[in-house]
């Protein structure tokens, strides 16, 4: 016992800087691995378009189709509360919102795609849609652009297989090329790398990017991707390994999130066509390992979609209503708060569970959130992590339109700064 009661210690300084300089390596690695979540919007779905399809008002056409399938189908709250099984006093805002948001921004991330929904062309075919899709995102993204514009828009490439490789990389070098002559690489500007097997294939990707890069003089790691999981090999590797953290390794700093790939992973697994869907045993747990090898890499998760689309009759669109609003809710509860959505008539079912999603929590989160900031206590005792977790949720609510900042800093006494802060953004 030290003099004055007070208690010693039996470690020297010596041995405090030998553990700091053995665990440096460490330190660097945490950091470099798991940068935490990124501070920028994720939007809450990616909408594809086949490239010889889309157009500069597929947008807003987007927008209209949904908005009269919404009118002919379940046009006020109390419609939309009888057909998704909705309380009817969350169903009315939840309408209102959803009608605003299809003639403001229906659409919050779209997909030119290169890929399955375009196929293989010949080259001076796909040469000029290459070239037109550029020509279509610069304007997209062009200040005083009219109509609604994505928060995020570009385009899915063909893969790095043998068959297709020349050609993709020849499209999304015609792409970029022709975004950089419209006046540089849009600030939304996304790429997505579909049916990746190896890490190579990544690798590949990313070196591409820093060669384009260098010929045009922009910052080093400005570019990123997309890595779509729609193989086993993706998943696990040839020799038992697990094979996603990998293929965020092998991105060197430049993947921004992971999509999983419904039909082509489910295939991949042997699923039968009539089984092939999001909530398939093969999906979760495809989606569970994407799930971990992503956590705290900054590195985002996407879900796929569904293709059964709401068409025909009423009773038809309504069942395939239900049905998308239920797998769209399950994705939400387990942490994916993105999806793919193929048809109109997916946006107001997509933006239904969204906004339900956030606005019966917001009460309950925003509390909570006060409590902690003012250590009050409460009937639960939350943690930093849950407070980054709340204070997250809030956020993903601010930025799709579910919730307004004044309801949101009336229950939680925070404004964007103090959520941005707890949320460590």
């Amino acid at each position: 016992m030290a003099q004055g009661g007070t208690v010693g210690t039996s470690l020297g300084s010596g041995v405090l800087e030998g553990v700091s300089r053995l665990l440096e390596p460490v330190d660097a690695e945490l950091a470099r691995r798991y940068p935490g979540e990124p501070s920028t919007r994720q939007p809450v779905h990616t909408v594809y378009v086949p490239a010889d399809t889309v157009t500069p008002g597929t947008v807003r056409e987007w927008g209209k189709s949904a908005l009269a399938l919404l009118d002919a189908h379940a046009p006020d709250a109390a419609s939309l509360a009888r057909v998704l099984g909705m309380d009817e006093a969350l169903a009315g805002p939840v309408h209102t919102r959803i009608q605003d948001k299809l003639r403001r921004e229906p659409v919050e991330d779209l997909r030119i795609d290169f890929e399955d929904g375009y196929g293989v062309r010949p080259d001076d075919e796909e040469d000029a849609a290459a070239v037109r899709a550029a020509a279509l995102i610069a304007g997209t993204f062009a200040e005083g652009a009219p109509g609604p514009a994505p928060a995020c828009a570009g385009i899915r490439m063909k893969c790095m297989e043998a068959a297709v490789r020349d050609r993709g990389i020849r499209t999304l070098d015609l792409f970029l090329t022709g975004l950089m002559e419209a006046g540089g690489l849009p600030g939304g500007l996304v790429l997505t790398l579909p049916k990746v097997t190896y890490p190579e294939q990544v690798t590949a990707m990313a070196r591409l990017c820093a060669e384009f890069e260098q010929a045009r003089g922009l910052a080093p790691g400005r570019i990123g991707f997309e890595i779509q999981i729609e193989t086993t090999q993706s998943i696990l590797g040839a020799d038992g390994r697990a094979t996603v953290a990998r293929l965020i390794d092998a991105a060197e700093g430049r993947a921004t999130s992971l999509h999983y790939g419904t039909f082509d992973y489910s295939a991949s697994c042997g699923v039968s066509a009539a089984y092939q869907a999001m909530d398939h045993p093969a999906a979760d747990h495809a989606k569970a390992v994407m799930q971990v090898a992503a956590a705290g890499t900054g590195v985002r998760l996407s879900d796929g979609s569904t293709n059964v689309l709401p068409t025909g009759g009423q009773e038809q669109v309504h069942d395939a209503w239900r049905l998308h609003h239920s797998l769209v809710r399950r994705s939400l509860s387990r942490a994916y708060y993105q999806g793919w959505d193929m048809h109109p008539g997916h946006l107001p079912t997509r933006y239904a569970a969204v906004y339900a999603f956030y606005r019966e929590g917001m009460r309950r989160a925003g509390e909570r959130l006060a409590a902690y900031v003012a250590q009050t206590g409460g009937a639960v005792m939350d943690e930093p992590a849950t407070a980054r977790a709340l204070s997250g949720y809030l956020l993903r609510g601010l930025d799709c339109g579910a919730l307004d900042a004044a309801e949101v800093t009336a229950v939680s006494g925070l404004d964007r700064s103090g959520l941005d802060r707890l949320a460590g953004r």
